[in-house]
Parts: structure tokens; C-alpha cells; sequence
């Protein structure tokens, strides 16, 4: 697959003055119509009963999306849905699912900061080079004479 440079500098090269000026308007649409969009997260917000009870307050008097409220809350639109699909974080109980993973992971996380060994890694595993697939041959090139007709 070649880029976008290598496609505008193989028309350079061939003469086709016309196609190099379809693919320039091409680019002054596409620049007009794009916009920067705002994060699809915010912050790394912490879940818990309070925000997952907001959670439901905006599912069911808005009409906003679960990425909508992901974005407004600043968490991410899978534990928005969470929420809404499977109750999670809805109560404080230190017994509830949620809460014993959040246990484990922070435990995890104590054990390997005091430890002095780095995390161990898997290894990847070394492959004879007989048995290592063979890459393909790169195919030839058709250089044809592209038209207009290619552009619109």
C-alpha cells in the first residue's frame, strides 16, 4: 500500500498535472471539514457509589449517550455501562465484587513496589529457523496510466 506522498509524487513524475490538481482540491475539502474533537477522556476518575448513582440520574432524565456521560463524568464509557447494564458500584458493601478486585490489585500493586526485582516477563519463544514461515516475494507494480474517472 503506498501513502498519499508516494501517490502524489508518482503523478509528479508521470506529468499528470490534472489528477495533481483533483487530489489538492481533494485536500482543501478534507481540511475545511475537519475539526478537533475533545478527548474522549477526561481524567481517570476514581468509581464509586456516589458517581455510579449520578450515572444512573443522567441515564434516565437525559438523553444522553453512554459516551456522552462518560465525557461528562470523566470516566470511561465501559464502566458507564457497567453501571447502567450490571448494577456494578452501586453499594458500599466491602464484600461486593468490585470491591475484593480493587483489594487484589492494590495488594498486587504494594507487593511488586516493595519488592526490589523487576515484574517478571514472559519470554518469547524462539522458533527454528526451518519451521519460521517464509515471507512472501513482493509482487510487481502495474504502472498504468490512471484517468479522471479514477478520482471522482
Amino acid at each position: 500500500m503506498t501513502t498519499l506522498k508516494q501517490f502524489e509524487e508518482a503523478l509528479r513524475a508521470q506529468g499528470m498535472n490534472m489528477a495533481l490538481a483533483i487530489l489538492e482540491k481533494m485536500r482543501k475539502e478534507d481540511k475545511k471539514t475537519r475539526s478537533i474533537a475533545p478527548a474522549r477522556r477526561v481524567s481517570g476518575r476514581k468509581m464509586t457509589p456516589e458517581l455510579a448513582r449520578k450515572i444512573l440520574e443522567l441515564h434516565g432524565t437525559t438523553d444522553m449517550t453512554q459516551q456522552e456521560i462518560a465525557f461528562q463524568l470523566g470516566v470511561n464509557q465501559g464502566r458507564v455501562n457497567e453501571v447502567l447494564k450490571r448494577g456494578k458500584w452501586l453499594t458500599e458493601d466491602p464484600q461486593s465484587e468490585e470491591a475484593q478486585a480493587r483489594d487484589k490489585a492494590m495488594a498486587r500493586m504494594k507487593r511488586i513496589q516493595s519488592e526490589d526485582t523487576p515484574i517478571p516477563r514472559k519470554q518469547p519463544v524462539a522458533a527454528n529457523a526451518e519451521e519460521a514461515p517464509k515471507k512472501p516475494k513482493p509482487k510487481t507494480r502495474n504502472t498504468a496510466q490512471l484517468s479522471i474517472e479514477d478520482f471522482l
